[in-house]
């Protein structure tokens, strides 16, 4: 009889974390004001009043929005805050920033409400490959909650990992 092959990873206490899993569905779309000015470097208020009030903001429906100017102009933090009340009715989150602002603040919040009870005193890997953008800082934020709870972390696979902490009890 041969011996049975047993896989020692699936019987293991370890706790895998993919925060691609956690990744939410929904459209990423940024919304560059430039054109919105004169001659894309000059807010001139009642002119932009008047292009938000004719824009279509229902088209941001259940989507991630990041707020930017693409151009050099200096924008006053009041023409951002008087977008966010046109599109917040519509939008799931609004940043100011890029796609990578947008992602960041995203996971920020997913992290935030991550529930770390059912890893306490586990040895936990943090899993390395995505093919949705994680920005770092949710692997950063992860570690950071996990660290007081957890036996160990580990980043990468089951078969490869990279050791990151241990805790001394």
């Amino acid at each position: 009889m041969a011996d049975e092959i047993v896989n020692r990873v699936a019987n293991s206490k370890l706790k895998t974390i993919d925060l691609e899993d956690f990744y939410p569905k929904g459209t990423r779309r940024v919304i560059d004001i430039k054109n919105w000015l004169f001659h894309e470097q000059i807010l001139k208020e009642t002119d932009f009043r008047e292009h938000l009030k004719n824009h279509d903001w229902c088209q941001y429906k259940d989507e991630y929005v990041a707020l930017s100017c693409s151009s050099d102009a200096i924008i006053p933090s009041w023409a951002y805050m008087l977008i966010t009340t046109y599109v917040s009715p519509f939008a799931k989150k609004i940043v100011v920033g890029n796609l990578a602002a947008l992602e960041t603040s995203i996971f920020q919040d997913i992290i935030a409400h991550f529930e770390v009870k059912d890893f306490a005193g586990k040895p936990v890997i943090i899993k390395g490959c995505s093919n949705k953008p994680i920005p770092e800082t949710a692997y950063i934020q992860l570690i950071e909650k996990l660290q007081p709870v957890v036996k160990s972390i580990m980043f990468g696979e089951a078969c490869s990992t990279v050791p990151l902490f241990k805790s001394n009890n």
